[in-house]
């Protein structure tokens, strides 16, 4: 195959694109629901229930109902803020490994109604959905499969309760843009572990939510990264092999994870999930250990930056709404990336329907960047295995830093530097490469990756 060169000159800006032969869709291919995904980038997970007020991270189940009774619960308060962050959705754990259901389940004696909160009138489900709907924000659920209260848990029964489980709040809370399987499998009262019938929930997954994203370690349209630190692979590559592996502790290795599989049959893109806080359910003494906006533009920048998802946990406090060192730090991260890219120094999307095509556009003198953004259209498959950037002044070659993956988006940070061009080197694909959008920026020099 020929070498694809884009050569995207800053300055008397001149675009030219040579590609070796028409475009064609290379498989494996993303899935309209993924394609949609992929556009969230950036979403909030709200850890908030039981251990909120008991001060742990894994309850025990044995926790009596009448410890969650938030004094002033504002669903409505936890959109503002995601708003104000540039969130585009939300996704709440509608039950941890505790048991305990944040709406009154008619599949469980363990929930909302067996509360004080409200006087077992509440349902936390139902208010999160109508300010989802109020402020225009998608709304996603985390149901974990362990149950360390439930009694059918361990037995065959309690697959069903599961199943129930997600019938109900599908058809009561829905639709959802994402639906969460955590992998954990541990004990539940009656001392046993549960064999999860997972081909039985995605089948039924696939009958009543159709247009949901399903994660889980393995899929099957999201993997966990392969941490808790909200950091994807350099290399990152949405296809995944899952034949021979399971959720949970029979799932992949973390560095495979972290970087998917180069030649993996399945498109299942990653997700990188961190809390802003040591832990992550709401706990006082970490209010002085809230992640600051540089620190949340760094990882950004590790996740959106690498072509992932940034699924950023900011649980509520047992008022019942986000603290303030939280929606500090989330306005702060905001301003940071508005400042960061709102003004391009130079950009340009580029079309997919022509074999040879070339794009000019003059912007004037030679300018000082340290940022360069890139994407591949998605929906024709992720075709780049490796690529260089020669930052260019005068016809000659300043600066030079290598890359390996882009898929839906790939930021690369750099040292400051004077150039009038950017050229862009494709040096090994899949397929014969194309970009949709290349842009340049001046960003704040403290802001630039750091490993």
């Amino acid at each position: 195959m020929k070498r694809l060169i884009f050569l995207l000159t800053v300055c008397a800006f001149t675009f030219s694109i040579t590609v070796a032969q028409n475009v064609r869709p290379v498989k494996p291919l993303p899935t309209e629901r993924q394609l949609e995904w992929s556009k969230m980038e950036f979403y909030l997970f709200v850890h908030f229930g039981p251990n909120t007020f008991t001060d742990l991270e894994w309850g025990k189940g044995t926790e009596h109902e009448e410890v969650f009774n938030p004094s002033n619960l504002d669903c409505r308060q936890w959109c503002r803020i995601a708003k104000a962050a540039g969130a585009k959705g939300i996704i709440i754990t509608a039950k941890h490994h505790d048991g305990f259901c944040l709406w009154p389940s008619k599949y469980s004696k363990h929930t909302v109604a067996q509360s004080k909160w409200k006087n077992g009138k509440g349902d936390v489900l139902q208010e999160l959905r109508d300010a989802c709907n109020e402020y225009g924000l998608k709304m996603g659920v985390y149901l974990s499969p362990w149950d360390r209260n439930h009694p059918a848990y361990g037995t065959d029964l309690y697959n069903d309760v599961f199943v129930n489980m997600m019938k109900e709040i599908v058809e009561k809370y829905g639709p959802f843009f994402e639906f969460w399987w955590d992998g954990a499998n541990g004990e539940g009262p009656n001392g046993k572990k549960q064999v999860y019938d997972f081909p039985r929930f995605e089948k039924l997954m696939r009958t009543i939510a159709p247009n949901t994203v399903v994660f889980s370690d393995i899929g099957p349209d999201i993997r966990w990264v392969g941490n808790e630190n909200g950091i994807a692979g350099k290399t990152n590559w949405d296809f995944l092999d899952t034949a021979g592996f399971t959720r949970g502790a029979g799932g992949p290795p973390q560095e495979v994870l972290n970087s998917g599989n180069e030649n993996g049959k399945n498109w299942i893109p990653a997700e990188c999930d961190v809390s802003i806080r040591p832990g992550w359910f709401y706990h006082q003494q970490e209010d002085s250990l809230v992640k600051s906006p540089e620190k949340l533009f760094q990882l950004y920048l590790k996740s959106v930056g690498r072509g992932s998802s940034f699924l950023l946990n900011v649980p509520p406090d047992r008022t019942g709404q986000i603290n303030e060192h939280d929606s500090t730090a989330l306005v702060g991260f905001k301003k940071l990336r508005d400042e960061s890219f709102s003004t391009p120094v130079a950009e340009k999307d580029f079309s997919l329907s022509m074999a040879q095509r070339s794009y000019t556009a003059n912007i004037g003198s030679v300018q000082m960047i340290n940022c360069v953004l890139l994407r591949e259209p998605i929906q024709l498959g992720q075709r780049v295995k490796s690529f260089s950037v020669e930052l260019l002044n005068k016809g000659k070659v300043v600066y030079e830093m290598e890359g390996t993956t882009i898929g839906n988006k790939r930021i690369l940070t750099f040292p400051k530097t004077e150039a009038d061009g950017v050229r862009i080197i494709i040096k090994s694909a899949r397929a014969p490469a194309v970009l949709s959008k290349f842009a340049a920026y001046l960003i704040d020099e403290k802001l630039l990756e750091k490993d």
